[in-house]
């Protein structure tokens, strides 16, 4: 199976670029797309619905244009689910978890801290809430977590670790958050397959960060650590424009 997550920074200004040549380029057994800043009484249907792929999807249902997650799979999934545990964040349009018969898929776009880190206790909570709900997922099958986690985890994540160590994405507590929840049993399938290869898979608008590879990787698939054995690749698709993000790819059996 072929996992691709892409936060695209807007579903319908992406589609006015490459996404469609993209898509079929990579073409994934399971898309899950963050940030799409979708807003559902603009559509009757989701605006990205390629054949032969159903389509689920959640927005922010306070503030307009902001969040959202969707998720095209090609497998019909045994049961869908919004938020995490009694459907909390679905407010913001958050997560979506696809439970298929060997795992769980969550798609998430997790909340950045903001400026000024304003947003900073927000997102430790959810930090939190999705540690705790992954774990529970995985007393029943393993899990497959994927999207914009909006942390860089380690020094060898980020361009210029020194410059931005008050910065969102990037502040010990978040860190800190994140090496707690690999430590329940779940790995950095990139990561742990790639120790020492630097990449990144967002660049800030400003400055020619992408000309330059000024970048993060904050975008990942963290997995069930009794998974990886069944991990065949993962990629970080940077040569894939349209967005300040781009695609990243797990393989598994």
């Amino acid at each position: 199976m072929k996992i691709i997550s892409f936060n695209v920074n807007g579903i319908r200004a992406i589609l006015s670029k490459d996404l469609k040549k993209d898509f079929d380029s990579l073409s994934p057994d399971v898309f899950v797309i963050e940030e799409t800043k979708f807003s559902e009484d603009l559509h009757l249907d989701f605006p990205f619905t390629p054949e032969g792929y159903k389509v689920y999807w959640t927005v922010s249902k306070e503030k307009k244009g902001y969040s959202g997650v969707a998720i095209l799979t090609k497998v019909e999934p045994l049961s869908v689910s919004y938020g995490l545990k009694d459907g909390k964040y679905d407010d913001e349009g958050r997560v979506i978890t696809l439970e298929f018969p060997s795992f769980y898929l969550i798609g998430s776009y997790v909340p950045n801290s903001g400026e000024g880190l304003k947003r900073l206790s927000f997102r430790r909570q959810f930090n939190l809430d999705l540690e705790d709900y992954l774990s529970e997922l995985d007393k029943k099958k393993p899990v497959i977590l994927t999207g914009d986690l909006n942390v860089a985890h380690k020094e060898i994540d980020i361009k210029n670790p020194k410059a931005n160590v008050a910065n969102a994405g990037f502040t010990p507590e978040e860190r800190e958050d994140f090496t707690r929840l690999l430590s329940k049993g779940f790995v950095d399938a990139y990561r742990k397959m790639y120790p020492d290869k630097v990449e990144y898979s967002w660049w800030s608008y400003r400055f020619k960060a992408r000309e330059h590879n000024a970048g993060w990787r904050i975008d990942y698939f963290v997995i069930s650590e009794r998974l990886y054995s069944k991990v065949q690749a993962v990629s970080i698709h940077n040569e894939i424009m349209g967005s300040d993000h781009c695609p990243v790819e797990l393989d598994i059996e």
